[in-house]
């Protein structure tokens, strides 16, 4: 048996805790038949380049890389350079770029699917910048990933939140940026707890007249529109959306919170998924997937609700630390060597938050070896000042 951890809680006492035996997850080599499963994939920083880790953070190329082919051999695909990656929280254009470049190709080499986020982040939001900047932006980008062999996802804009006069504005700019695109695009209606720069998002703050107003957008550009992924965390406004798509588009759902239910459906329909979650708990999607392709509601159910407390540990207000728990995760799975990430991000979230984390993913049994974590989880409090 291992050593005990010493965890703070919550409430300001600590507990003694032991690691469970670790899980297996078998997971069958076959492509997933019913559900598209898009895992949003995080970077790994190098806690070796000699930059400032605030604003010149340097990426790990060889272990990021590695956890999409991770990613990729467990049947998922992967959404390149979203803000589970640090988009526009640490990562820049700049960077993106090149891990969206570095990333296809891997996808190339391994037949993994990948499709990845077009933004407008080379603008400084704010009142002065124009529609036609933001076109620019956005052509630009979706250009890149074009050329490069990607599909796109095509992400919500803080310089159009911040400019946008009204629901007029988001009509004209999607509008003309959907109708260059070769190929049909992902959108990406992502909520203000997620980032607070897109309040107001589709000019309006109350989400039904928004909701419109995204319909419209989608109806009038069908024909150039896979799918949207809305990142809202409430179930219900996804699935009232979700039965107003065309037919041909599809659902997929960023509901870090209900992604169980919201994935499984209903007599009216389902989503597919495009989660962030998805990273930190790679395995037991897979399995659960699997598990839904083969009618087996009752495993689907108990493999992946067991994860439901730990993602909504992780993403718990404030809602855009998220990234923090998702890279924590790959340290206590060994995914990396350290526990460090671009712009510092490793300290947004308190000793007590990560020592919860670990509770709840051994509880899920998402600790491939859960006392290899321990002894990582050891180094972490340690830094901390508890022996």
């Amino acid at each position: 048996m291992g050593k005990k951890l010493k965890l703070p809680r919550a409430n300001g006492t600590f507990s003694y805790y032991e690691p469970s035996q670790s899980s297996v997850f078998e997971i069958p080599t076959t492509p997933f038949q019913n559900r598209i499963a898009f895992s949003a994939a995080h970077v790994v920083c190098d806690p070796l380049a000699n930059t400032d880790p605030l604003t010149n953070s340097q990426i790990d190329w060889e272990d990021t890389l590695a956890y999409r082919r991770h990613l990729w051999s467990l049947g998922l695909s992967v959404a390149e350079a979203m803000d589970t990656a640090q988009r526009g929280m640490g990562l820049s254009w700049n960077g993106a770029q090149e891990l969206i470049q570095r990333s296809v190709a891997e996808a190339r080499s391994v037949g993994g699917r990948i499709a990845c986020g077009a933004g407008t982040d080379q603008l400084l939001p704010s009142a002065q910048v124009t529609l036609e900047q933001v076109e620019a932006a956005y052509e630009e980008q979706c250009s890149f990933i074009e050329n490069e062999g990607g599909q796109i996802i095509l992400m919500a804009s803080r310089a159009l939140a911040a400019c946008a006069d009204g629901p007029e504005d988001y009509d004209r700019v999607y509008s003309k940026i959907l109708q260059q695109v070769s190929q049909p695009v992902i959108l990406h209606w992502l909520g203000d707890m997620f980032d607070p720069a897109l309040k107001g998002y589709w000019g309006h703050k109350n989400i039904d007249e928004a909701m419109e107003v995204c319909l419209n957008i989608i109806w009038d550009n069908r024909e150039k529109v896979d799918g949207i992924k809305i990142s809202l965390l409430d179930a219900d406004r996804e699935i009232e959306m979700r039965r107003l798509l065309p037919e041909d588009v599809k659902m997929y759902t960023g509901d870090d919170f209900n992604y169980p239910s919201l994935i499984r459906g209903d007599e009216k329909g389902y989503s597919h998924a495009l989660l962030g979650i998805f990273d930190a708990i790679a395995p037991a999607a897979a399995v659960a997937l699997h598990a839904l392709d083969n009618g087996d509601i009752s495993k689907y159910n108990s493999v992946l609700e067991k994860t439901v407390p730990l993602s909504r540990h992780i993403f718990q207000q404030p809602t855009y630390s998220y990234k923090t728990g998702i890279v924590f995760m790959a340290y206590l799975n060994g995914h990396q060597k350290h526990f460090r990430m671009i712009g510092g991000a490793e300290s947004a979230r308190s000793i007590t938050h990560l020592s919860e984390l670990f509770l709840l993913a051994d509880e899920a049994g998402l600790l491939v070896d859960p006392h290899h974590a321990a002894n990582k989880m050891q180094k972490i409090l340690s830094i901390s000042g508890i022996e």
